[in-house]
């Protein structure tokens, strides 16, 4: 089996979010169960320079973009067992602060499209599947079957589309999108890439891709919906039997408190050490020193979407309890705002780091008790699985892979791994919060409801097991269909 994903970031070497997680870590699980798995990004100028200097070049061709014919090399290098494939074009990917939100993103990602069929060509590769990863690049599978079906390098590709979020779907002026593909209007009809006046590459994908699947069997069921669905939820309906959700792993191998060198005091399941590395930060931030007080961690970006509405409304309620709160993330300036306010306001409670931090933000992990994560969606979420890992109880609002991979504390039947509360409601949020800090107060109780998360396989194996299932299923339909000439 010879898969090739494709994306716009993929860890180690460059990361905005938890996509990069998938197209870094996927592939390794992936490789140990048998399948010969590549990887394909562009050139950032944020990669690595060890990884930069190994790369070596394949081959260098041109690309068309538009009316424009645009320089396109391709190299590859190993990394962490893996080869790697790089689009390198210094116009489009040699930027200094980011890799997203350039006024001419459009034009960057139909290149990088358009340059990753074109490489396959030269590649010394032939892979049987495409793997394709969020609107960035929503247009191979669609191209795939409308320019490029007849290309020898290209004919008999199947191709999976994985959706990591419906909010964010690559969606460009119709004229834009003509000029850059060099397409008439014959592409934008309703079996084309045309949304609601403009154009939609992830559209595209979710039209001509051979496969479907989101991050969580929750999130696959929700984006059907009109609540949902981002305006795309009747083709997704449409194509239900096409999509499937599995859930996202980690790195269990990275996201290790037995052995992460963030940590001062190393553990797995003594919560008297995982208590230590409380102490420790609760050195580290300026915060009293005591290990009977119940802290609740939060690592993300302060936004809407992750809940932030609901803890902001009730931040004087929990200010009142006897428990401590660590932030750590950025995003929008009023939530930043809040959070430097309640720092101010209760110094003993609160604390909150703006930016990120990778060794912080595993050691808050690691220090806190208990680990508050109230979306208002989330496709997957990786967040509340690194807290499993690290033993720190999760808080979770039921949608998406939250409510797949979190099972609210059962205190008839000693079940769950954390708690949860099912509607985007304040009050709900903060008596879920009183819960769980009256459940800490017994030790036995707590002591249950963290070997329960213990035991939560937070690992790629099962994911793994799925997608090869998904990649199989589909591999043996491919071959069937061909039709093979008879030699007389």
């Amino acid at each position: 089996m010879k898969l090739l994903f494709v994306a716009s970031e993929a860890v180690p070497l460059v990361k905005t979010g938890g996509l990069a997680d998938v197209a870094g870590s996927l592939p390794k699980a992936l490789r140990d169960r048998g399948a010969e798995v590549r990887v394909m990004i562009p050139k950032y100028a944020s990669i690595p320079q060890s990884v930069i200097e190994r790369m070596e070049t394949v081959a260098t061709f041109t690309v068309g973009v538009g009316w424009r014919t645009q320089y396109c090399g391709l190299k590859k290098a190993e990394v962490e067992g893996i080869i790697y494939y790089f689009i390198d074009n210094e116009f489009y990917f040699k930027r200094g602060d980011g890799i997203y939100g350039y006024g001419d993103d459009a034009e960057r990602f139909v290149f990088f499209s358009l340059a990753v069929l074109e490489s396959l060509i030269y590649m010394d590769y032939r892979p049987e599947l495409l793997h394709c990863h969020d609107w960035q690049t929503g247009l191979i599978p669609f191209l795939l079957k409308t320019r490029y079906q007849h290309d020898p390098a290209c004919r008999d590709i199947a191709t999976v589309y994985t959706i990591h979020n419906m909010k964010y779907q690559g969606v460009f002026g119709i004229e834009l999108l003509m000029d850059l593909l060099g397409a008439g209007g014959e592409l934008f009809g309703s079996d084309g890439l045309e949304f609601y006046g403009a154009g939609s590459c992830m559209k595209g994908a979710l039209l001509y891709a051979d496969k479907l699947t989101t991050v969580s069997p929750t999130y696959a069921r929700e984006i059907q919906t009109d609540s949902y669905g981002e305006r795309l939820d009747g083709l997704l309906r449409y194509r239900s039997a096409d999509l499937s959700g599995i859930v996202n792993g980690i790195d269990t191998e990275s996201f290790d408190p037995m052995a992460d060198p963030a940590l001062e005091f190393p553990y797995r399941n003594s919560l008297t050490r995982k208590r230590k590395n409380k102490l420790a930060l609760q050195r580290e931030l300026g915060l009293p020193e005591s290990a009977e007080t119940p802290l609740i961690g939060v690592v993300s970006r302060l936004v809407d979407q992750k809940g932030f509405y609901l803890v902001e409304a009730v931040l004087e309620s929990l200010a009142e309890e006897d428990m401590q709160l660590v932030v750590l993330g950025s995003g929008d300036p009023h939530y930043e705002y809040v959070f430097r306010n309640a720092t101010e306001r209760w110094p003993d409670k609160v604390k909150v780091w703006l930016g990120f931090n990778d060794a912080l933000a595993r050691r808050i992990y690691a220090g806190s008790d208990m680990y508050l994560m109230p979306s208002s969606f989330e496709p997957c979420g990786l967040s509340q699985l690194i807290a499993l890992r690290y033993r720190s109880v999760p808080i979770v609002r039921e949608t998406g892979g939250l409510k797949d991979t979190v099972l609210a504390y059962n205190e008839n039947t000693g079940e769950g791994n954390g708690f949860s509360f099912a509607h985007y409601n304040a009050d709900d949020m903060l008596y879920t919060v009183r819960r769980a800090l009256d459940c800490y107060r017994d030790e036995h109780v707590w002591e249950t409801i963290v070997a329960n998360g213990g035991k939560s396989d937070c690992s790629w194996d099962q994911s793994a097991r799925a997608y090869m299932s998904v990649y199989a299923g589909l591999l043996s339909k491919r071959k069937e269909s061909i039709t093979w000439p008879v030699i007389s």
